[in-house]
């Protein structure tokens, strides 16, 4: 979970911005989006081979 605190003199954008890069840092709304749908094991190989094999085309 995301904890922001309002810093002395700090806008509620400033800290709005800061709790959203928080947010996707720490990757709770990736996760949440992965999990909304079952994906069986062998599905979930599948799509991880495809990602690999994207990140090495791109890399070459």
């Amino acid at each position: 979970m995301a904890r922001v605190v309002l810093r002395p003199n700090e806008s509620q954008e400033q800290l709005l911005r800061r709790f959203r890069k928080q947010v996707v840092k720490s990757g709770v709304l990736s996760t949440i989006r992965r999990k909304r749908w079952f994906i069986s094991k062998s599905e979930l190989r599948r799509i991880e081979k495809k990602k690999a094999i994207r990140r090495s085309q791109r890399h070459d």
